[in-house]
């Protein structure tokens, strides 16, 4: 079997990409609903794989893999890695999963990522009710995470938050040290969302970027009480181009807090010396950043060498991104705890991808049931497609 063309759709907002074969058969890959700017850079690639054999995945992933970078360059090569498992699989006749060593689950906890009802404020009373809200969702989730410091508007709109210029528009933009009015502000959130939830959700948090060391040492320690399930990206995290592996060591070291980073990263290399220092307690590589599905499965072994856990990011990835997490996560080794639920937006995503069950059947008591079909078990209606191109843009011709 040879690769005969590498195409490109913006859908909605997201990249598709597929991967086109001699014998007829497709793989399908997607990029995140940020980046719909990146399908010149998917197309580059096509010069680099034409010609070869889709089924051998790492070796045509070894030509263009050393051609990604850190979020969001390594999205394009993650797309296509995702596409060429695909097309293995169907050629198998086999499911992604059993292609990877087998499934270690039946089915795969999921946090409710996607299913986030607008916030109406940062005050304790609107998380409590935005929490009331999630809590009533279908998917019934078991964990549940909030945004909270400078990954929410506190920045911007609390008088006093922190020592540094406001920017507006763009929380990541935000970041200084954190005044005591600030720090309470956060942890009187926090503490709303715990006596909401109870004891039998898990409550997961979105820090930043943007906090120093010694913010961030004294929410993580303030926050010990209520045993939170992790503090996300605090120093560094989305589309910062390197890991600031000692800092966020100081930051673990000091608490018994989970601390977790990692949906930036590129690659194996990338998490290497935030993994083998131990500078955290939970990685989350994006399998639409990080490299594609394999990748995702390498490293989370080697956290696991190491008695670090994985939480995989995901909240853009949409459904085909869901399709290649679901097959990746059924084979990650016991760190594995969640990955963040991605869902079709708009609506209409649900019309173009066959193959999932109806929307509101995907996820049953924070969980999803690992498919058998063959490949990502996913294909695109390319008729229905059509009705939600823009101007401009082909389906795949």
């Amino acid at each position: 079997m040879k690769i005969t063309d590498l195409k490109c759709t913006v859908i909605g907002e997201n990249p598709v990409v597929r991967v086109d074969t001699d014998e007829g058969i497709s793989g399908l890959g997607e990029i995140e609903s940020t980046k719909s700017y990146l399908k010149p850079h998917v197309l580059f690639y096509k010069r680099y794989i034409l010609g070869q054999d889709p089924t051998n995945v790492e070796r045509v992933m070894l030509r263009i893999r050393n051609l990604g970078g850190f979020k969001p360059w390594g999205s394009s090569v993650s797309a296509i890695e995702m596409a060429l498992w695909d097309i293995a699989g169907k050629a198998a006749g086999l499911p992604v999963y059993k292609l990877l060593g087998g499934k270690i689950r039946d089915k795969v906890r999921v946090y409710n990522g996607g299913v986030r009802p607008p916030l109406k404020g940062v005050s304790p009373e609107d998380y409590v009710e935005n929490a009331h809200e999630i809590k009533k969702s279908p998917e019934e989730f078991t964990i549940m995470k909030w945004g909270i410091g400078f990954h929410s508007r506190m920045a911007s709109t609390v008088p006093g938050y922190f020592y540094g210029e406001v920017e507006e528009g763009y929380h990541y933009a935000n970041r200084g040290l954190t005044t005591e009015r600030g720090l309470e502000h956060t942890i009187a959130c926090v503490k709303a969302l715990k006596e909401e939830i109870g004891a039998e959700i898990g409550l997961a948090l979105d820090c930043g970027p943007g906090w120093t060391v010694t913010s961030a040492v004294r929410l993580a320690k303030a926050l010990e009480p209520l045993n939170v399930m992790w503090l996300e990206d605090m120093i560094t995290g989305d589309y910062t181009p390197y890991t600031a592996v000692e800092e966020f060591r100081l930051v673990s070291s000091s608490t018994t807090t989970p601390i977790h980073t990692g949906e930036q990263i590129y690659l194996r290399q990338g998490f290497k010396n935030l993994i083998e220092s131990h500078a955290v307690d939970i990685i989350g590589p994006d399998p639409c950043d990080v490299g594609g599905i394999a990748e995702l499965k390498w490293i989370a072994e080697f956290a696991e060498m190491h008695g670090i856990l994985v939480a995989p990011h995901g909240i853009f990835d949409g459904l085909i991104g869901l399709a290649a997490l679901v097959q990746a996560c059924a084979t990650l080794p016991k760190n594995y705890i969640a990955f963040e639920y991605p869902v079709g937006r708009p609506e209409w995503w649900y019309d173009v991808v066959e193959g999932l069950p109806s929307k509101n059947q995907i996820v049953k008591d924070g969980f999803i049931e690992v498919p058998d079909k063959p490949g990502l078990g996913i294909e695109l209606n390319e008729k229905a497609v059509r009705k939600h191109l823009k101007e401009g843009e082909t389906c795949f011709e």
